[in-house]
């Protein structure tokens, strides 16, 4: 986060310059701790896309690449690498009926965005 910045607009930004996506912040699906020692934090909402652009400053500046998945494959991956943000989408799943569920290109499901209060690399994120 910036100096003054609130998670909730740091996920807004994040998201933006990490994925070339724009939407409307949802509900905060929960902060987890990634370092006690060190108080890094995440905050992880639910963010509904309202924009996504083809070409963004990370996709231009360092290839950065966007994928989209659906929560149950995206919980699939996060348990091997990040067992910790995997209970989050785990809440997003308890907590959407498909009903509610907002759609995106090719039939993918909306994932949650974090943003850090702290510390840790964006390739860690």
């Amino acid at each position: 986060m910036e100096p003054e910045e609130e998670p909730g607009g740091a996920a807004v930004r994040e998201v933006y310059e990490e994925a070339g996506v724009k939407g409307k912040l949802g509900r905060l699906l929960g902060i987890f701790e990634q370092n006690q020692d060190r108080k890094h934090r995440s905050y992880v909402y639910v963010l509904t896309v309202t924009e996504i652009r083809e070409d963004w400053e990370d996709s231009v500046n360092i290839g950065r690449e966007r994928e989209w998945f659906q929560v149950e494959d995206a919980i699939k991956v996060l348990q091997l690498h990040q067992p910790l943000h995997a209970e989050y989408l785990e809440k997003l799943k308890l907590g959407c009926s498909p009903a509610n569920v907002p759609s995106l290109p090719d039939n993918n499901a909306l994932l949650g965005t974090a943003a850090q209060t702290s510390g840790v690399p964006p390739g860690m994120r």
